[in-house]
């Protein structure tokens, strides 16, 4: 399953790249905070790839889109799923690999619902989002600029 979802390169020759597994167990011991730690964690190594560090207000929108794509796969799908990051020049890209071919479905906008506001805040706060096929399930991708706005 790994090779296959690491065939092809959402950044083309990422400057650094990393990935973790999250289970359902993992649910319920942290895997939500273990998968924002990690992103931080990523990206306070951007320096060594890059000119300067990544601004905090990035790292934290980074964490931000990771939660919720991993609470979207943890919580809508069986199995694991798998974080991948990867750094380009200007850009952080965030996949989301689950065992689950179904696309998340975007839900209007309704300020009187209670949650399920996920990917209405990815798409608020990155350049792109898509799903993608996957050879036993789907990848969910956002592209998330590291530029100050």
């Amino acid at each position: 399953m790994t090779d296959a979802m690491t065939a092809e390169r959402a950044v083309p020759e990422p400057l650094l790249s990393a990935g973790a597994v999250y289970d359902d167990a993992a649910a319920r011991g942290g895997a939500i905070a273990s998968a924002r730690a990690f992103t931080a964690e990523f990206l306070a190594a951007a320096p060594t790839v890059l000119p300067g560090p990544v601004g905090q207000e990035r790292v934290e929108l980074a964490q931000l889109v990771v939660s919720e794509l991993v609470t979207n796969a943890i919580r809508h799908t069986s199995g694991p799923c798998w974080l991948l990051l990867e750094l380009g020049r200007d850009v952080l890209e965030i996949s989301v690999f689950d065992q689950e071919a179904a696309a998340p479905v975007p839900r209007g906008h309704d300020p009187r619902r209670i949650g399920q506001h996920g990917v209405e805040i990815v798409v608020a706060v990155c350049e792109s989002l898509t799903v993608e096929p996957a050879p036993e399930g789907k990848r969910v991708r956002a592209r998330l600029s590291l530029l100050p706005q």
